[in-house]
């Protein structure tokens, strides 16, 4: 259960990287809106990670929580913010995926 809490806590990860990246573009109101989504989203994640860490080795917790976060943002800023997608890019986003899925098989 507490590697389904991890993924969750990656995927708000990527929230608040997503919120970071639409406030750069706002201005105003709606900009303090995107940095307040920001706020949320990283408590949410920083909790559910302290949760996942209580059964997860805290190394292995924390690479693949911080794994899940850049594949995402990375995946998010391809196709939201218009971000290159090269052949080296895609490459090494693959390579860092086979990473986590290693740690994940490796771990007890």
């Amino acid at each position: 259960m507490n590697w389904i809490i991890l993924v969750i806590a990656g995927l708000f990860e990527v929230a608040f990287a997503f919120c970071l990246g639409k406030a750069k573009e706002t201005t105003g109101s709606e900009m303090y809106l995107w940095y307040a989504g920001f706020l949320i989203t990283i408590t949410i994640s920083m909790g559910l990670l302290i949760k996942a860490t209580q059964t997860v080795p805290i190394g292995t917790a924390y690479a693949v929580w911080t794994g899940i976060g850049a594949v995402g943002t990375v995946i998010v800023g391809i196709l939201v913010f218009k971000e290159p997608a090269t052949f080296l890019r895609l490459l090494f986003i693959t390579t860092l995926i086979a990473s986590i899925v290693g740690l994940k098989v490796v771990s007890h």
